[in-house]
């Protein structure tokens, strides 16, 4: 296995720490982490490999320090800043119904959805009457049209329950009809292009190399280890198939291959981006504030709107206590962040990306390795911890 690599400013030498701890005792395989303070990069490290199933292709092929990787549902925070800028430039109303821009979504008792439900998870649509095949969730226009003709699931507004997969179709097709780009294509020339990250929202075939392969992780159990015994009533919710919970992180059904070029070529907003921990957290600082002189993403008011609380209490979808902003979950008890004010998302197994403005902290972690958790993976809460110690 490859060993830890990169550096570390002075004062950050327990994240590192920290990040060897995490391949010693959690079950870490291939992983890295990026942290900007004030648009300087104070750590960046990587280690492992970038196979974790025996792939022979790949071996055991070190994780290098452009390497890449799919980062889930940290995908959504990138997803949420398409449409904040948007609406930054006066081309999307927030408190506008979604029907407004996408005329067709206005049936069976949608008409009342704001754009700020959908960033907030209150839209009422996190799941399908009829999950969509992979080949299904990859087509723009069948994808949307489907989720169009879904009725919500609770009165659109009155509450809040996390749109896992749908999140996807709603903010593609919000993106697609507002600008006429298709989501990837307008977050490459508008976001990640101009800020020269690596993070990509549809792979291109020539960035295909670097990506490591994922696969599932099963560390032993113990202090370090990464069995957490879920409670009762969340680990029903998950185990039965009837449930909102199973319904809507199985919208799309058969569960795609991540590792499949077409999977990682096309454009789920909810899932599938890739990037490196730089290409992260390099979002999240530009977010808040310059980075090697290149002007801030949001404005004040914007960072104001991602933070500020929008939904907060027990989710309809992942059972326990969730606070989000617009489009950002916040920290707490389900997602704990650096601190009050910080807003950001993870990915389901590990991923996790943040910024905290009072601190001036853009973060970014990825791992090859999935853990079956949701949120809070030990790994990432074992760097943001030696994090805020620092």
């Amino acid at each position: 296995m490859g060993g830890v690599q990169g550096s570390v400013a002075e004062g950050f030498e327990g994240v590192r720490e920290a990040f060897v701890r995490n391949f010693a005792e959690r079950g870490e395989r291939g992983a890295a982490v990026t942290v900007y303070r004030h648009g300087r990069k104070v750590v960046d490290l990587w280690g492992g490999t970038k196979d974790v199933d025996g792939d022979l292709a790949a071996g055991d092929a070190p994780w290098e320090r452009g390497t890449a990787q799919v980062v889930r549902s940290a995908t959504k925070g990138v997803a949420a800043a398409a449409l904040l800028l948007l609406h930054q430039r006066g081309a999307l109303d927030l408190d506008a119904p979604v029907g407004t821009y996408w005329p067709e979504f206005k049936a069976r008792g949608k008409e009342g959805v704001l754009v700020r439900h959908v960033l907030a998870h209150r839209a009422g649509v996190p799941a399908l009457d009829r999950p969509l095949t992979p080949a299904e969730a990859l087509d723009p226009d069948l994808s949307a049209a489907v989720v169009a003709a879904q009725a919500p699931f609770w009165e659109p507004g009155a509450d809040h329950g996390y749109h896992a997969q749908t999140y996807s179709w709603l903010t593609g097709e919000l993106v697609r009809r507002v600008t006429g780009k298709a989501v990837g294509e307008w977050i490459a020339a508008e976001i990640a292009g101009p800020l020269g990250l690596d993070l990509w929202l549809g792979l291109p075939e020539a960035e295909a190399a670097r990506v490591s392969r994922m696969g599932r992780i099963a560390p032993p159990a113990g202090p370090g280890g990464l069995r957490i015994r879920p409670k009762r009533n969340v680990a029903e919710a998950y185990a039965d198939p009837s449930s909102l919970t199973s319904r809507a992180f199985g919208a799309i059904d058969p569960a795609p291959d991540e590792n499949d070029p077409a999977y990682r070529a096309a454009a789920l907003p909810a899932s599938n981006g890739i990037a490196t921990a730089d290409g992260l957290a390099r979002f999240y600082a530009a977010l808040i504030g310059e980075v090697d002189g290149r002007g801030r993403l949001f404005t004040p008011e914007t960072v104001a709107a991602a933070r500020t609380e929008a939904s907060a209490g027990p989710d309809r979808v992942l059972v326990v206590p969730t606070r989000f902003g617009l489009g950002y979950m916040l920290h707490g008890g389900a997602s704990p962040l650096l601190a009050a004010g910080s807003f950001g998302h993870p990915g389901r197994g590990g991923a996790l990306g943040f910024a905290d403005p009072e601190s001036g902290t853009g973060f970014g972690y990825v791992t090859n390795g999935m853990n079956k958790g949701v949120t809070a993976d030990p790994r990432a809460q074992a760097l943001v911890r030696a994090l805020r110690e620092a």
